[in-house]
């Protein structure tokens, strides 16, 4: 199958569609917005929630925002599937709508899931948001495909133990700027551990050290800033990074595009 990896203009503020066909490895990572799609052809392995999973043709993919993940193909042969990344405010105005009123907070159970009423809603949902559909025919569609996936929702998940708050608290000073400069010494200061009992929490709960964790909402930061239509350049150092070539190296590793094609495909 040829090599691609595509970021298509959708008719809703808020969501992402992607279409790959490749072959490529991505690094353990995360994502700022919820995740579902299918695969289409050939097989996908990923480290989810730190456990190993593995999908199919026809078999749905789910992220959680902040979920740590990394994704490869089974043999090394390529394999292709799509994606509607989804940002957790319009999740969160939609689940309103779905719960009436309620709002309880989605949380996906299982990072593959076998669900032949909810492709059909995926796929309507990703026909529809990429055709440039009418806004009530593409709102219509995303409703119905987050009321189904609501099968694979599950509670969200309570921490614990003093570690596990401390990497929250951590990771909620992050997520509040992931531009600022941070020292190690700062951040655990912050929280109240170690530096060392901050990198074991980290690589207890995420399986990522705390700086790898930075680099990765900068990278979301950067995303959300291209796709609102600012310049590579501009969004780098509001993001935090060095320069634009160390926002290109990071963005390709994750997204498989630079960040001037995504702003090509995206809007």
């Amino acid at each position: 199958m040829p090599e691609s990896i595509r970021y298509l203009p959708t008719a809703i503020t808020g969501v992402d569609a992607m279409s790959a066909a490749t072959a490529r490895a991505y690094p353990r990572h995360v994502h700022d917005q919820y995740g579902i799609g299918v695969v289409d052809a050939g097989g996908h392995a990923s480290a989810s929630d730190r456990r190993q999973v593995e999908a199919g043709p026809g078999q749905l993919i789910f992220v959680n925002p902040g979920e740590v993940h990394d994704g490869r193909a089974i043999g090394g042969r390529p394999r292709a599937w799509r994606m509607l990344y989804l940002d957790p405010a319009l999740v969160e105005r939609a689940r309103l709508d779905i719960d009436e009123g309620a709002g309880r907070p989605l949380v996906f159970a299982a990072a593959v899931f076998g669900d032949v009423r909810v492709r059909g809603l995926l796929e309507t949902a990703f026909a529809s948001v990429t055709a440039a559909d009418a806004p009530m025919a593409c709102e219509t569609a995303l409703l119905r495909l987050l009321a189904g996936a609501g099968v694979n929702a599950a509670e969200p998940r309570r921490a614990g133990t003093d570690a596990a708050v401390s990497v929250r608290r951590a990771r909620e000073r992050i997520d509040a700027e992931p531009g600022a400069e941070l020292s190690l010494l700062d951040l655990a200061g912050e929280v109240g551990v170690s530096r060392y009992q901050l990198i074991r929490g980290f690589a207890r709960e995420l399986g990522l050290t705390p700086h790898a964790y930075i680099v990765q909402r900068r990278i979301a930061l950067a995303r959300r800033l291209i796709r609102a239509g600012q310049g590579a350049a501009e969004a780098a150092a509001q993001a935090g990074f060095y320069d634009q070539s160390h926002l290109n190296r990071c963005f390709v590793r994750q997204f498989g595009v630079t960040p001037l094609r995504y702003a090509q495909g995206a809007r």
